[in-house]
């Protein structure tokens, strides 16, 4: 899928995708970050909505994603644009109009009150979650509980926008545990292995960005933390 090659160079242009030494939200130490806070302008954040609504609607005809879907829910901060951009894109690009809505990180205790802004969902809706990145899904554990608190609405999958494919608690992915602990699919538009193969030894803008000691530090992590299949 040739959008999927498009969002890798996206990232790195953007800054979002960079190479060095870091430290994940799980503590894990990595060689490569995905920063989704990177991005800065109405362009990249436009951009960005038309490859999740992409990876939205691929899923979808393939039948991963339900049709039913009825909410983008973005969880604060870094969701938030995800949703909107997201929701806008896919009324813009593929006339399919959804709700978005987000959180508050606190209670608002006057005015609306409450802490979901946006669409005001129901158990009768469909809700997929949009993240940047998923490592040992601690994000989502921390989402579910606010979702579950407004109603019992059906959340249908998440998507992100890389896969690191690793471990999450235990010995099984990340993926793999929220989908036996939550019935949860989740749905990156790219894996960390796709970055690599498609990034190797390739130039961006004339300047090879995966060398062959960063592949290799990067394949190191892998086996560390990533869960053969």
């Amino acid at each position: 899928m040739s959008y999927k090659r498009e969002f890798i160079d996206f990232m790195v242009r953007a800054g979002v995708l960079t190479f060095g030494d870091f430290i994940t939200k799980s503590g894990r130490k990595t060689p490569y970050f995905v920063n989704t806070g990177n991005y800065k302008t109405g362009e990249q954040i436009s951009k960005l909505g038309e490859f999740y609504a992409e990876s939205i609607m691929d899923n979808m005809k393939s039948g991963k994603i339900s049709e039913s879907l009825s909410t983008l829910f973005g969880p604060a901060y870094k969701g938030i644009p995800l949703a909107v951009s997201a929701s806008i894109a896919l009324s813009a690009k593929f006339g399919k109009n959804v709700n978005f809505c987000f959180n508050r990180k606190e209670a608002k205790g006057h005015g609306e009150k409450g802490v979901i802004i946006g669409y005001d969902f129901n158990e009768n809706d469909s809700i997929l979650i949009i993240e940047d990145v998923i490592t040992a899904g601690t994000a989502i554990r921390e989402t579910l509980p606010v979702l579950k608190a407004q109603a019992p609405a059906e959340v249908i999958g998440l998507i992100v926008s890389v896969d690191r494919m690793e471990k999450g608690t235990g010995e099984k992915t990340a993926i793999a545990e929220i989908k036996e602990e939550f019935g949860i699919e989740t749905f990156p538009i790219v894996t960390v292995r796709e970055i690599i193969e498609n990034l190797h030894n390739r130039e961006v803008d004339g300047k090879v960005v995966i060398t062959d000691e960063t592949r290799e530090r990067m394949e190191d992590y892998l086996k560390m933390y990533c869960v053969t299949e």
